[in-house]
């Protein structure tokens, strides 16, 4: 029987083992995985054809886009600490922006350590885990050392244009406020300009060997700050409101709302101009995820190499009258995902199944054939949708958000499904949600309490708990 020669057996075979090994290191799939910061749905790949975003629509082609992929907590800290150790907010500790997971799971492996355990060259631009924005822009932020071999802060002009910043929202901090600045300086001058230069940089210093390079973007978090070209693509007049009106503010219980008074008192002309400028920093993230797409063709690493674009969560802009995030509501809880490239069968089709933040984790370690993933994970591995995006799913996506009530937190557990979702204040002593999306997309009307959706109401309701229960212990294999 001849034998079936590859090339790593062939050098072998031939008394060349630095070369069979050489050969199978380059074999290997490359990830790059690539971090947006407070992205929402408002953009070309999920059909909102007004913001024009060709480089996310060139990820979406060459894989799947996820239509139902949901955070796990709609916050920045809670949700990248998440997504990087696999595990729930509850699991993590991390529900704020000042805590570090290390500090409830010192022995975690995170994503990036999984990877360097099976040889991957592992590194970082930009934020990935938490960063206050535009503060922590040129440190190491609420970065964990352990996770990468390497990692970069850029720091650009819009670092230092802070006083140029217009703010509509006085008395709220510069990082979570509604704020922009339309700059002349250059795409390359800017924060994240500079995050896909050394992005590439490293492409190309690394292309011989396998690598996991986290590019973690800053837009379009808050300052909106861009370029002046961009603010150019999305004229002002053809800019429209997003639909609310003030009853809106009384369809579910008081902790739903994190915005109060409505759109914090702007007048529509205020949050026109804002909204422009969003959707200007949204141009200008997806014109520097064309220059890493470029040098990934340009380089000859396009066929080998897993894209995972997605965003910490997903934000408002003026929905129910609320804004950013830390919200239950579709618009805080639904983030952008996109898996395309290497071992992705499935291309240019939408995937309709519900999946969360965590699947990332055991998803890319799937598509990369790592060894040892933990099996403590609470997600799984989306590899069966990358092959048929129509194919059998059954789980439900779990988002959390904390509110404060004086000396005690009130907690915010929500479930959903492809056609629902359902929400419990408090274990429900505090509120109760439940919206049916093929009815209803906006939520404007609340079945929690409607006899006809009881049924529906308490299965939901019985998954999320066990869901949660299940959830909310630390791993004891991450502690000692």
């Amino acid at each position: 029987m001849t034998p079936q020669w590859t090339r790593r057996s062939f050098f072998a075979a031939a008394g060349m083992p630095a070369l069979a090994a050489a050969w199978q290191r380059e074999a290997r799939r490359n990830v790059l995985y690539i971090n947006a910061d407070d992205l929402n749905h408002r953009f070309s790949t999920y059909g909102f054809d007004f913001v024009r975003t060709p480089n996310l629509d060139r990820i979406a082609q060459r894989g799947v886009r996820f239509d139902r992929a949901y955070c796990q907590y709609p916050l920045c800290g809670p949700s990248r600490a998440s997504i990087m150790t696999g595990l729930g907010p509850e699991a993590t500790g991390v529900m704020d922006l000042q805590t570090h997971f290390r500090t409830q799971m010192p022995k975690v492996v995170t994503m990036g350590q999984l990877f360097q355990k099976n040889d991957y060259y592992v590194a970082r631009v930009g934020k990935i885990y938490h960063y206050s924005n535009p503060g922590g822009i040129g440190t190491d932020g609420q970065d964990d050392a352990p996770t990468w071999m390497h990692r970069v802060n850029p720091s650009g002009i819009d670092k230092k244009e802070e006083p140029q910043i217009i703010n509509y929202t006085p008395g709220r901090g510069i990082g979570s406020s509604l704020n922009f600045y339309c700059s002349p300086a250059k795409d390359e001058e800017h924060t994240d300009g500079l995050v896909a230069l050394e992005t590439i940089k490293l492409m190309e210093e690394r292309r011989r060997d396998p690598w996991f390079l986290g590019a973690g973007f800053y837009k379009p978090h808050c300052p909106y700050i861009a370029p002046k070209k961009y603010f150019d693509m999305v004229p002002i007049d053809k800019v429209k409101l997003v639909p609310f009106e003030e009853w809106e503010m009384s369809i579910a219980p008081k902790w739903a709302y994190w915005t109060r008074p409505a759109n914090w008192g702007l007048t529509e002309k205020q949050r026109l101009e804002v909204m422009q400028a969003y959707y200007a920093a949204v141009l200008f993230l997806d014109a520097n995820v064309g220059r890493l797409l470029d040098a990934l063709d340009r380089t000859g690493q396009a066929e080998r190499t897993v894209i995972c674009f997605w965003s910490d969560h997903g934000y408002g802009l003026g929905e129910h009258g609320q804004w950013k995030k830390q919200s239950l509501f579709e618009h805080a809880a639904r983030t952008p995902m996109l898996i395309a490239g290497a071992g992705v069968l499935a291309r240019g089709r939408g995937c309709g199944r519900t999946v969360e933040s965590l699947d990332v984790y055991p998803t890319l370690a799937d598509l990369a054939g790592l060894r040892a993933t933990p099996e403590y994970l609470h997600g799984t591995s989306l590899r069966p949708l990358l092959e048929d995006p129509a194919a059998r799913w059954d789980r439900p996506a779990v988002t959390q958000v904390r509110r404060r009530d004086g000396q005690r937190w009130v907690m915010g557990s929500s479930i959903r499904n492809e056609r629902h979702r359902y929400t419990m204040w408090d274990e429900a002593n505090e509120g109760e949600e439940l919206y049916d999306y093929v009815k209803d997309p906006r939520e404007l009307k609340n079945l929690a309490r409607e006899a006809s959706a009881g049924g529906v109401k308490a299965a939901l309701k019985a998954r999320l708990g066990a869901t949660v229960k299940s959830r909310r212990e630390t791993p004891i294999e991450v502690i000692a």
